[in-house]
C-alpha cells in the first residue's frame, strides 16, 4: 500500500456487492488487445501492476496477459472477488482475494476451495461494513487459520464504517492483520477515476 501502481481494470463482474464503488466496471471500458494493454502499461514506467475489475478472472485472456506482464519483469497483483477459481493464476502473480462479508449480500458466492490455493505471497481481504461483518471475518480467519497461510487485511466500506472504529476493534482483539484504507478516496475527489 502506498506505492505507485498501474491499475489494469477489466470490464464485467459476476457479483453485485451492496457497497460496490466501481459499478462502471460492469459495462464500461474499451476493447483492447494484450499488446495494446502492455503498451499503455509501459508508458507509465512503473513496475508494479494490479489487474482488477469488476472481476478480472471472468475474461479468459487475463491469464495470458498476467503471464506476459510477469515475463516482462513486472510485479503483478491480481485483485479478485473470490467467487471464481484462482488455481490457474500464474504462481508469480500475487493474488489478493476478497472473502465477501454478510453486508455485501454476496457471502454465498465465496469460493471456499480457493483457500487451499493460497500461498504466503497472497493476501485475503475482508471489506467491513458492520460489526456483524467484523465478527464473521474473525470467525472465518480462525476457522481456516488464514493469518497463518498469508497476510490478511480488513478495510472499511467507505462512508459506512469509520476507519477508527475498525482500528479499535482490531487492536482490542489483537488480530494479526493489516488495516487497509483506500487511500485514493482520502487524497482525490471520490468521483475521480484513474488515480
Amino acid at each position: 500500500m502506498g506505492l505507485p501502481c498501474v491499475f489494469v481494470r477489466l470490464t464485467s463482474c459476476n457479483l453485485r456487492c451492496s457497497y460496490c464503488d466501481t459499478e462502471y466496471a460492469f459495462y464500461e471500458g474499451n476493447e483492447m488487445t494484450a499488446d495494446e494493454i502492455i503498451d499503455v502499461v509501459r508508458s507509465y514506467q512503473c513496475k508494479l501492476i494490479e489487474v482488477t475489475g469488476g472481476e478480472p478472472l471472468l475474461q479468459e485472456g487475463v491469464y495470458a496477459l498476467m503471464d506476459r506482464l510477469c515475463n516482462e519483469g513486472y510485479e503483478v497483483l491480481l485483485e479478485t472477488g473470490g467467487s471464481l477459481d484462482i488455481s490457474k493464476v500464474d504462481s508469480r502473480v500475487r493474488r489478493i482475494m476478497d472473502l465477501k462479508c454478510p453486508s455485501s449480500k454476496m457471502v454465498n458466492k465465496n469460493c471456499w476451495g480457493n483457500i487451499d490455493y493460497l500461498t504466503p505471497e497472497d493476501e485475503v481481504k475482508f471489506v467491513i461494513g458492520t460489526r456483524e461483518d467484523y465478527e464473521w471475518s474473525k470467525e472465518i480467519i480462525g476457522k481456516y487459520s488464514l493469518d497463518e497461510k498469508c497476510p490478511v487485511s480488513m478495510s472499511v466500506v467507505f462512508g459506512e464504517l469509520k476507519p477508527v472504529q475498525l482500528a479499535e476493534w482490531i487492536l482490542q482483539d489483537r488480530l494479526n492483520l493489516r488495516l487497509n484504507l483506500q487511500m485514493h478516496k482520502y487524497i482525490w475527489p471520490l468521483e475521480m477515476r484513474g488515480v
